[in-house]
């Protein structure tokens, strides 16, 4: 009797585990199923904006022996140049360029295409 015992268990345990896997099969289905919706909205709804750049603030002072230039302090005395040397209106200046000769103490510049220089 204790044969019938062991046979009739077996069966039994092989019916469970066959139940499980059948349930276990159509639950992996849904979620892939519902991962795949999920997958193709998120392309479309999460956009980053772009990270924003922080400006850096820069100032550029030249020093030569005891006596120091800025940036705005040379541009200032370009448009000096601009308007009483060469008698012209400041509003017309739209473009300066600078190029600082500390050896010959000297701004060579380029006002509108204008060329000349002025000590420092």
């Amino acid at each position: 009797m204790a044969v019938e015992k062991k046979s009739i268990a077996k069966p039994e345990v092989k019916a469970e585990a066959p139940a499980k896997a059948a349930a276990k099969k159509p639950a992996a289905k849904k979620t892939a199923a519902a991962k795949k919706p999920a997958a193709a909205k998120k392309p479309a709804a999460v956009k980053k904006p772009a990270a924003a750049k922080k400006d850096v603030k820069a100032s550029v002072v030249l020093q030569l022996g005891e006596r120091e230039y800025t940036e705005a302090a040379l541009v200032n005395i370009a448009q000096e140049v601009w308007k009483y040397d060469l008698g012209k209106d400041p509003a017309e200046l739209k473009k300066v360029e600078l190029y600082v000769k500390p050896e010959e103490n000297k701004v060579y510049y380029v006002m509108n295409g204008e060329t000349g220089d002025f000590n420092i």
